[in-house]
């Protein structure tokens, strides 16, 4: 019939078809390099594709040169030579980093921008001492632009872009870092952004409190020039209010990490984004199923069980304050004592500030395989130096991941030999750290411009008022628009129309939502959300 004759004729057609691409895919294979010329070819593209230095690249490049930064002269294409990074030649590459992070970052473009007038900072010599990334040096090239002067050390061993770093040592900008620094290197780079002749700081930056430290143990006549310091971490704030409390603290402090821009953003969006990055570039780990212990519950713990939790995860908790535990036990949480769990859990992470969180003990009574990460600051939650020892075999599998190997073949995943997983592993969200950064910035400018006797010398948390001023600054990214009180509400509520809208006591609440998903046999689809929203103390 007619109908068959088509079908008969469109076979036809297509096996000839097939010849033919067949026979033009054989030519054209005839037509490629030898295996000497395929050889080169694939260096070739090979080499193309290492020469593109993105943020993603600086966390698995492995330079050739193994020369120790330190003992090379280097000098930018203007002469100067006020720096030690791995590698000025990248100063390229990271240039076109710093303007990508520039596009997330628009509070701190905007405070450029109303800063072409005056210079609130002018005057200011700002030493820091944080992680040094793309988003770092848009901070630094924003208080630059508001008339400071600034050095910069790194505040982690591995979180260093190296590009980044090269592009600022271009632009101008004292920085002593490179990505893989030993402890020595750590603190010959912090000393020499502070010990250098003519030159002497009245601000400090720091993030976790070691250049604070370095200061008051070697040049503590430096603090009768500084003006005040600006602290992001829970440990370096902590090592403040210790200072404080023994009646050391010579300078005024801002306590950033407590300012509700940072907790509430920072601590808890950007880890609850981060936390699956870091883990899922180092082990290529499946989270469904897996069963996971998190150390603290507080906002960076709250981060990380969320995420978790969404992509199928087991979660258990410990904590030491009840009302975090509680918080925890009521989002759904098993809240457990680690050595209750640690024979059965896949995954460890810390997320406290303390020190000794998991010891020698624990490590060795974990599963084969089990991965073992730090989201705190500083490299004290998990016992490392109690696995450097003799019987202990430790083999490096991919760049910050070591298989630490028991003498019956066990082994623990290590990543980044327990410092902080995101920033040393992966990266971070640019938006949320454009948050943060402003939030620095503001409290350099406050402490720098306050008049004399306004602070005295202690630890602050930032105005209210500012910290608005930070969330305002970043609304119109979403096209977001804010009502105004009328003069009669404001009245009412006993409110300046412009802010502060909430008292300092006030617990700002978080959302977290549970998918509930309902799978109908014959529809497969969704059918109910439930969102709880409880108050984040």
């Amino acid at each position: 019939c007619l109908s068959t004759k088509k079908v008969v004729m469109f076979l036809l057609c297509s096996h000839l078809s097939l010849q033919i691409q067949f026979a033009d895919q054989k030519q054209e294979f005839n037509k490629r390099p030898s295996k000497i010329g395929r050889r080169s070819l694939s260096r070739s593209i090979s080499q193309s594709s290492t020469d593109s230095y993105s943020s993603a690249a600086s966390y698995t490049d492995s330079s050739d040169d193994e020369t120790s930064p330190r003992d090379k002269q280097q000098k930018n294409s203007k002469g100067n030579g006020d720096f030690c990074i791995k590698n000025i030649k990248q100063a390229d590459f990271g240039r076109r980093e710093i303007e990508i992070a520039e596009q997330e970052m628009p509070a701190l473009m905007a405070l450029r921008k109303r800063a072409q007038g005056e210079k609130p900072l002018a005057g200011a010599k700002v030493v820091g001492c944080t992680h040094i990334t793309a988003q770092t040096a848009v901070l630094m090239e924003t208080l630059s632009a508001l008339g400071a002067q600034c050095r910069w050390a790194a505040c982690n061993i591995y979180s260093t872009q190296n590009e980044v770093a090269a592009a600022l040592a271009e632009g101008g900008f004292s920085v002593f870092a490179w990505k893989g620094e030993s402890e020595d290197d750590f603190w010959w780079c912090i000393d020499r952004c502070v010990n250098v002749e003519g030159w002497q700081p009245n601000m400090i930056l720091d993030d976790g409190g070691d250049l604070t430290h370095w200061i008051y143990k070697k040049y503590p006549n430096m603090f009768k020039k500084i003006k005040g310091i600006v602290e992001e971490s829970v440990t370096g704030v902590h090592r403040l209010y210790q200072l404080s409390k023994a009646g050391k603290l010579c300078v005024p402090a801002m306590n950033v990490n407590d300012s509700v821009t940072k907790q509430k953003f920072d601590n808890l969006y950007c880890c609850r984004e981060s936390i699956l990055d870091g883990l899922k570039r180092t082990t290529d780990v499946m989270f469904g199923g897996k069963q996971v212990v998190v150390c603290g519950y507080g906002e960076v713990g709250k981060g990380c069980c969320a995420a978790l939790k969404a992509m199928g995860s087991i979660v258990y908790v410990t904590e030491i304050d009840p009302i975090c535990a509680l918080q925890a036990c009521m989002d759904g949480f098993r809240l457990v004592k680690l050595n209750e769990v640690i024979r059965q859990v896949d995954i460890v992470i810390t997320c406290t500030g303390n020190k000794n969180v998991v010891v020698r003990e624990n490590l060795d009574r974990m599963k084969n395989s089990c991965i073992v990460c730090n989201m705190g600051h500083s490299n004290t939650e998990i016992d490392v130096a109690s696995l450097r020892t003799p019987e202990l075999t430790w083999e490096r599998v991919r760049s910050q991941v070591d298989h630490v190997i028991w003498p019956d073949g066990k082994r623990i995943v290590l990543l980044a030999e327990g410092r902080l997983l995101n920033l040393s592993c992966s990266t971070v969200p640019t938006f949320v750290l454009s948050i943060t950064a402003t939030t620095q910035a503001l409290a350099l400018i406050e402490l720098y411009n306050a008049p004399e006797g306004r602070y005295k010398q202690d630890v602050y948390l930032l105005p209210k008022k500012m910290d608005e001023y930070v969330a305002s600054l970043h609304l119109p990214t979403f096209d977001a628009h804010l009502t105004e009180l009328s003069d009669e509400q404001a009245k009412y509520l006993g409110l300046n129309k412009n802010g502060p809208f909430k008292p300092n006591y006030y617990r700002y609440v978080w959302k977290q939502q549970l998918w509930v998903w309902t799978i109908n046999a014959k529809l497969g689809i969704y059918v109910q959300l439930y969102t709880y929203v409880f108050n984040n103390y």
